[in-house]
């Protein structure tokens, strides 16, 4: 079953110069990932440093394999010391979908 997860968090917008490069690499590697048909980051246009995040997994299964590569975990380690806080994240099981 597909899921999707929609979450966000927060570096100090000082930090998003050195944040968005660090970015690109996590988003860039994810989408290669067997099972990721989104991933997604975006800088809030009225909250400077609030980061949302949009994902869609064909599973659960590889929601969780994703969760232990090793670019995530370098990307774990790189938010941290840009000082992320206020981490929020939902993941969704979806039984169908339609578009607008």
């Amino acid at each position: 079953m597909q899921v999707t997860v929609i979450g966000q968090f927060r570096l100090p917008a000082e930090a998003m110069a050195e944040a968005r490069p660090l970015m690109r690499v996590v988003v860039e590697a994810t989408r290669a990932e067997d099972g990721c048909i989104e991933y997604n980051y975006g800088e809030d246009v009225l909250d400077p440093g609030l980061i949302r995040v949009s994902e869609i997994w064909a599973s659960r299964e590889q929601l969780g394999a994703h969760m232990q590569t090793a670019h995530m975990a370098v990307w774990n380690a790189e938010r941290n010391a840009l000082g992320m806080s206020g981490r929020s994240v939902t993941v969704f099981e979806v039984s169908g979908s339609q578009q607008f």
